[in-house]
């Protein structure tokens, strides 16, 4: 069944093209946590998702555009105040454009892999 058959339109998504070398490199060199999120549970939902995906001037951790919904990954960097300013700078961004921003720690994945797996699985399944 074909996205128009199901009554889905293809949205495109503004993205900035210099960009896509500098993703391509980080779906190359994922760190630990978003290489297990990606190959213990997001590569194997039945919604698709996609890996390091730019989005305006942003690269976000994963992305699935059924659900309207990014997921990052965050370490340490995000702590310090540049990381947070950062942060706040891309979210609003996301957000305006009608997308749910959804942020997890590296010790969430290393520590609470499942719990994290559930909540990501709670916003897909309010998105479908």
């Amino acid at each position: 069944m074909s996205r128009s058959d199901r009554g889905e339109k293809k949205v495109s998504l503004p993205y900035n093209q210099a960009l896509i070398e500098i993703a391509r490199n980080l779906r190359a060199n994922m760190t630990p946590q978003e290489r297990k999120l990606w190959y213990g549970f997001l590569s194997k939902q039945p919604v698709r998702f996609q890996r390091q995906k730019v989005i305006g001037n942003f690269i976000v951790d994963f992305f699935c555009h059924q659900a309207t919904l990014v997921i990052e990954i965050d370490g340490g960097q995000h702590r310090d105040e540049q990381g947070l300013a950062h942060d706040e700078e891309r979210d609003a961004y996301l957000t305006g454009i009608g997308l749910t921003v959804v942020r997890f720690s590296n010790q969430d994945v290393d520590f609470s892999f499942k719990k994290t797996c559930d909540a990501i699985s709670n916003f897909i399944n309010r998105a479908r």
